[in-house]
């Protein structure tokens, strides 16, 4: 009896099939989850960014703050 077998190929045709099914069956999780990546990415950058810039006191913030109210 012979066992039959996928090659590389179809398994990689199969697996993308089911992976555009999935995502556009599930369009708001997939949506949900690009944005918490594009959020946590840009927090990344912001967080590096702000340790290679000059510290800035609280009362100074707060000026610019009130001043764009």
């Amino acid at each position: 009896m012979t066992t039959p077998t996928l090659d590389d190929v179809r398994i990689k045709e199969l697996l993308k099939q089911a992976m555009l099914e999935l995502i556009q069956e599930q369009k708001d999780l997939f949506s949900d989850l690009f944005a918490d990546a594009i959020e946590d990415i840009a927090l990344v950058n912001a967080i590096k960014e702000g340790q290679e810039t000059e510290s800035v006191g609280r009362e100074d913030v707060f000026q610019i703050l009130e001043g764009a109210a």
